[in-house]
């Protein structure tokens, strides 16, 4: 009986003392109580409402500011390419040219790139 007590407090609680369809079932209220009991539940939508709105203005805030950010390192990432792009095709012109002189040149400053690298982080 008292779990059954537990469980009919915790639904009070939860829905504010509002019933199935909004309308209490006695008819003992008068009508200033009822009066009175529906501008207490117009208060408490009126604050959930605010609460909603509130809280929507902050979703929208916050995606906003998403949005900027992604495209900042959209563009970010575009430019990259974009260099990346260039660096390679220099690449590929050195070595489409069948000169061995440019190809030991550029075998020799990559290993001395790499061992400076090396030396300098150890």
């Amino acid at each position: 009986m008292n779990a059954r007590r537990d469980y009919r407090g915790n639904k009070v609680a939860l829905f504010d003392g509002i019933e199935e369809g909004g309308i209490r079932a006695s008819a003992s209220y008068s009508h200033e109580i009822d009066e009175h009991d529906n501008e207490r539940a117009v208060d408490g939508l009126q604050d959930r409402v605010n609460l909603l709105k509130r809280l929507s203005g902050d979703i929208h805030e916050e995606v906003e500011s998403h949005n900027h950010m992604l495209d900042r390192m959209g563009n970010d990432m575009d430019s990259s390419r974009g260099v990346l792009s260039g660096t390679m095709d220099k690449f590929k012109m050195v070595f489409e040219t069948k000169s061995s002189q440019r190809m030991f040149t550029l075998v020799a400053s990559f290993v001395v790139i790499f061992l400076v690298i090396y030396y300098l982080t150890r």
